[in-house]
């Protein structure tokens, strides 16, 4: 049998397990940070609940995602979560899942080991969504996750420095209601409210036009040229604005 017989019979077997997402879906891409309750809080020793370095690292990784090629048009992150959203039309390696999932997970495990100087793991899924109504739905879900899960996180950590142990700071908020929190965080000098929107919404990064001055050799002329960088929002908007901001993403 000479190699390309070989190869087409081979081909078959390495490719049968292959999924593709449909041209008309919307794709967004959910990363997740494997075993990085060890990495952060014994390893690195990062502050908790929330350590600016770390964020910086995730940010970092984010815009690494973004400019790896893939036409990502946002980019959300919040703990050791990244969601990506595409644009309409991405079709690279013709959609095929393995593809994003094995790629973008190595972009993003090797940028953030390479900031954090220590083996960061993230694994990747594909979430295919049928329209805009449940592209926005999924980014208020995570927007909202991000929220619970400061909350707690904030709770959880201030009696863990007031000497609770893990056992009885996990009894003391379990079944409690966000009302009971909040309460719990003001009677001990944290007022939730006032707390970086960052730490309690998370963080998007998106594509943005600025002008820049250049000098045009040709006409000696000093011009005003558009260019486009990544920004980092710190403040992303919340409820239905936020809802409308995904949605102007989209209509490009």
């Amino acid at each position: 049998m000479n190699f390309d017989e070989l190869d087409k019979k081979m081909r078959v077997y390495e490719e049968s397990l292959d999924q593709v997402l449909l041209p008309e879906l919307y794709m967004v891409a959910r990363l997740d940070g494997n075993r990085f309750t060890r990495l952060t809080k014994e390893v690195c020793k990062f502050e908790a609940p929330f350590d600016i370095r770390f964020r910086d690292m995730m940010v970092e990784t984010v815009k690494a995602l973004m400019n790896y090629g893939f036409r990502v048009i946002y980019g959300f992150t919040e703990s050791d979560e990244i969601s990506l959203l595409f644009h309409p039309e991405e079709d690279t390696f013709g959609r095929k899942v393995r593809k994003y999932n094995s790629l973008l997970a190595g972009v993003a495990s090797a940028t953030f080991s390479g900031l954090s100087g220590q083996p960061g793991i993230f694994d990747c899924r594909m979430v295919p969504l049928p329209t805009i109504e449940r592209v926005q739905d999924y980014f208020q879900w995570r927007q909202e996750d991000a929220h619970r899960n400061s909350l707690n996180s904030h709770c959880y950590w201030m009696l863990r420095k007031q000497g609770k142990s893990v056992g009885e700071a996990t009894k003391m908020l379990e079944g409690q209601s966000v009302a009971f929190k909040n309460e719990l965080l003001f009677q001990n000098g944290i007022n939730y409210d006032k707390l970086p929107s960052w730490q309690k919404r998370g963080m998007g990064v998106y594509w943005a036009t600025y002008e820049k001055q250049g000098f045009n050799p040709v006409t000696g002329k000093a011009e005003i040229a558009e260019r486009r960088a990544l920004k980092v929002d710190e403040e992303i908007p919340v409820g239905e604005a936020y809802s409308e901001f995904i949605a102007n993403l989209l209509r490009v």
